[in-house]
């Protein structure tokens, strides 16, 4: 953000002091088909805007008087430490907002120690972003394909390349509707690709696409047989993302997986389904420490993290800041944003009498104010 001196004409840098200043940046400086795009929620975007103003219905009870001279924010996410309970959602096309895309996003989060879930539909290669950032912890994030021959050589690829774990996306077995998508005719750039599949499509230039694959591309009949076949084909864990209830978090523990990402997918999927934070406490509930519980969607600041933990979730994942913080310089930007909500996230937690994340619980909420 710049502010220029009247008087002299020259500009000064203002500091990013909070994820909204990123924010504001991006808006001003993407192009409008592009922040329509990062920006999009399904339909009238009720759910999208719900994710955020669901924190703001949270009240915190902080406990006074407890010595917090001494704070850490380590925690674990499938059995290995990062630095803080904050993670890179995937999101697609980082290209788009900065020209080395999701090579500057893995340097970032490999720079602060946190974990980086890559999407499917990057404008870098696994490959590229692998070598980019060889001792990044990193997760892919998984779409099934009616070719499940795509699935099965992407995660061959992403197997051998040291990705620790598959995050099967199940909320897409259509694309919700994007109004502004639509307005706008949204299509990559020319100069740009989904990576991953670049040469595996060899379809005659009429078939439409979406999203930079052929349309029609995802299969619709995906369901729980396909995780089991999902669990047949590799040795990674499974963590499966867009469970909003308890129903399908019991089924997704008899099925075997490691982990559940409570998830509307940013909003841009059902329009009128619950806020992600506040789908999370009966999902932990029905989970009882089976396996491990993650949030996304709708994460501002380091109290809404904070707010995450204690109701149950091990780790909050966010999307759309990291695009902000790309937008606004690269991977500094990324690390930035990062920083910006550990550093947040360490004084809630201390100003709520939390040293570490084993202090945080549900006594720290509010509940007459849900």
């Amino acid at each position: 953000m710049n502010s220029c001196d009247r008087e002299g004409g020259h500009c000064t840098e203002m500091a990013m002091v909070c994820l909204t200043d990123f924010e504001e940046y991006a808006k001003e400086h993407l192009s409008k088909a592009t922040w329509d795009y990062y920006a999009a929620g399904a339909d009238e975007c009720c759910t999208r805007d719900d994710n955020l103003l669901a924190y703001k219905r949270i009240r915190l009870r902080p406990r006074i008087l407890r010595d917090v001279s001494v704070s850490d924010t380590r925690t674990t996410v499938q059995g290995m430490e990062i630095s803080f309970p904050v993670g890179v959602a995937p999101t697609a096309f980082h290209c788009l907002a900065w020209h080395e895309g999701e090579v500057a996003t893995a340097r970032a989060a490999e720079s602060v120690n946190t974990c980086y879930i890559t999407s499917t539909y990057s404008t870098c290669s696994v490959e590229e972003i692998a070598a980019a950032a060889p001792d990044g912890y990193r997760w892919f994030q998984l779409y099934v394909y009616r070719d499940r021959k795509l699935s099965e050589q992407i995660v061959q690829r992403v197997e051998s390349l040291g990705y620790k774990a598959l995050v099967l996306t199940v909320d897409v077995p259509y694309t919700g509707k994007r109004r502004n998508d639509i307005r706008n005719q949204f299509k990559l750039p020319p100069h740009l690709k989904v990576k991953n599949f670049e040469g595996m499509f060899q379809q005659e230039t009429s078939v439409p696409e979406e999203y930079g694959i052929p349309a029609n591309t995802l299969d619709p009949s995906i369901s729980w047989k396909d995780v089991s076949w999902l669990q047949s084909i590799t040795r990674l864990p499974v963590i499966i993302k867009g469970i909003l209830t308890k129903e399908d978090a019991e089924l997704a523990v008899e099925h075997g997986v490691q982990g559940v990402i409570v998830s509307n997918h940013g909003g841009r999927q059902l329009d009128g389904g619950p806020a992600s934070i506040d789908a999370l406490s009966e999902i932990v509930d029905a989970v009882q420490g089976r396996i491990e519980v993650y949030v996304d969607g709708g994460i501002r600041t380091g109290s809404d993290v904070l707010k995450a933990l204690a109701l149950g979730a091990r780790c909050v994942f966010i999307g759309r800041p990291i695009v902000w913080g790309l937008a606004y310089k690269g991977e500094e930007g990324v690390r930035e944003v990062l920083q910006i909500l550990n550093d947040e996230f360490r004084l809630s937690m201390t100003l709520s009498g939390c040293r570490n994340i084993s202090e945080i619980n549900r006594n720290l909420i509010q509940f007459s104010r849900l």
